[in-house]
């Protein structure tokens, strides 16, 4: 199956989009990841929650865990209120998310390849045409493990002496 099949529409913000509405978005629509497209409407960046979780998280308690049973759930509130004036650009880690990205004729394993090998639960399924890029869709790890598994087979496992043995 390629990856037009696969894909499915997908919410996504931009980068000039308020931080607490990406925020809002992740946690109502329970998204594994945030996709965010830049001004054009092409893919930015892909980034899991739990790396938008961290960014709420103060350096001081990253550095010292300790300090988070402590401190307890008083501390709770204010995390959300650190966002408040930022847009998703400035919320994003530091480090950059390059999005993953297929075109809408790879296969199912070139998109599980990817997926794995950029440690992304979702793949961006683009066309590139005259006017530039668009975006088709998403890929999520669910929806790929739910194609594997309705193929029956799935992708080719490694037997005991490595791969295809």
């Amino acid at each position: 199956m390629r990856a037009h099949d696969l894909a499915e529409p997908y919410p996504s913000v931009t980068t000039d989009d308020p931080a607490s509405d990406a925020a809002r978005l992740l946690a109502e629509k329970q998204l594994p990841a945030l996709l965010v497209l830049d001004a054009d409407g092409q893919p930015y960046a892909i980034v899991p929650g739990s790396q938008l979780v961290r960014q709420l998280v103060p350096e001081y308690v990253m550095e010292d865990p300790l300090l988070a049973s402590v401190i307890g759930d008083r501390h709770e509130e204010g995390l959300i209120d650190a966002i408040a004036d930022l847009t998703v650009a400035e919320w994003l880690p530091r480090r950059a998310y390059s999005p993953p990205f297929v075109g809408p004729d790879a296969g199912a394993l070139q998109v599980a390849a990817l997926m794995a090998r950029t440690h992304s639960p979702l793949v961006a399924v683009i066309e590139r045409d005259a006017q530039g890029v668009r975006l088709l869709g998403a890929i999520t790890a669910a929806r790929l493990v739910r194609h594997f598994l309705s193929e029956g087979d799935g992708p080719p496992r490694p037997g005991p002496d490595g791969p295809g043995a």
